[in-house]
């Protein structure tokens, strides 16, 4: 049984859809529901509900619950809900974030705090930050009560990666350093229980925004690297090869769950290609991507390479 928070698109979505792929019962959570009206802050047509059939259409049985993770109450409630009808959380994911407008574009980035939104900044805080606090506060008792369970906390960029770069503004900078620090403290108090918390982070996602702002769809990314090939949309730069699908991360998050010795994991953080490269599974197209250790070894030194190599 596992809870997805955070489920309408992007890494959640690719969570709960290899879980589906797994088998698994996957609750999905989120603003955006057919079924209920709850502000998002993204005006996207995604809902929790084509994230619970797609869960059910890959084998698993998927469950959609309109959920504002902000909101105490809510969380308490879906909490009661799965307590009443499941009994028993075996892997909760906290992917819940909605600051993707909020950083803004790549002319925004490193924007100084004094010249930063203020009411912006704080509020990528909270939805980074407070959304994952007040769901482990509600759901983590239904994790704990029998051993093995298994919290992801989904971040971007690795606690190592962070700790000595600069990423992006001082708000979206310390919301992602936090949520990493956030799988080392819970990890610490989920132990005497005999559970896991780890931090994941994907590289360069091929979310449904990521795709609609180079014009493309997952069955012709690609094209994105073509100046020609898409009209009245920006090209992608070359290191795009290097992007991944989200059911890579989700994959990742299975492998995790799956392997019986997932305690060595606690309190660690790693990418979704340390993990294919430790547990061997590939992304969608059978490659395994890895743009983190290119970044890494390539771009940030300014030397060329071929990002074939690297996937």
């Amino acid at each position: 049984m596992a809870v997805v928070a955070g489920a309408t698109r992007g890494a959640g979505r690719g969570i709960a859809a290899a879980l589906g792929e797994a088998g698994a019962t996957v609750i999905c959570t989120g603003r955006s529901s057919g079924a209920r009206a709850i502000r998002s802050d993204y005006n996207r047509g995604e809902t929790i509900e084509e994230t619970a059939d797609l869960v059910t259409q890959l084998g698993g049985t998927g469950i959609a619950v309109a959920v504002d993770h902000l909101e105490p109450d809510q969380v308490n409630r879906l909490a009661e809900q799965i307590r009443n009808d499941h009994g028993h959380i075996d892997v909760l994911v906290n992917d819940i974030w909605g600051g993707e407008l909020l950083k803004g574009g790549p002319a925004q980035w490193n924007t100084p705090i004094w010249e930063h939104d203020l009411d912006n900044g704080l509020r990528i805080l909270r939805l980074a930050i407070d959304t994952h606090l007040i769901t482990s506060h509600h759901l983590l008792p239904l994790l704990i009560d029998e051993p093995g369970g298994l919290l992801v906390e989904v971040t971007d960029g690795t606690a190592d990666y962070n700790a000595s770069r600069y990423r992006i503004s001082v708000f979206y900078d310390l919301a992602k350093v936090a949520v990493n620090r956030l799988a080392y403290s819970q990890g610490h108090e989920l132990q005497p229980h005999e559970a896991t918390a780890v931090a994941v982070t994907p590289g360069w996602l091929r979310s449904e925004m990521m795709l609609d702002t180079f014009g493309v769809s997952e069955e012709n990314w690609r094209d994105a690297l073509d100046p020609t090939a898409v009209d009245d949309h920006p090209s992608a730069p070359a290191d795009f090869a290097l992007s991944e699908s989200p059911r890579f991360i989700g994959r990742a998050v299975v492998a995790l769950a799956s392997d019986p010795h997932r305690t060595r994991w606690n309190q660690k953080s790693a990418n979704s290609a340390q993990l294919a490269s430790e547990y061997g599974f590939t992304d969608v197209d059978g490659s395994q991507p890895n743009i983190w250790r290119f970044i890494e070894e390539i771009r940030e030194p300014g030397l060329d390479a071929n990002p074939d190599d690297y996937r």
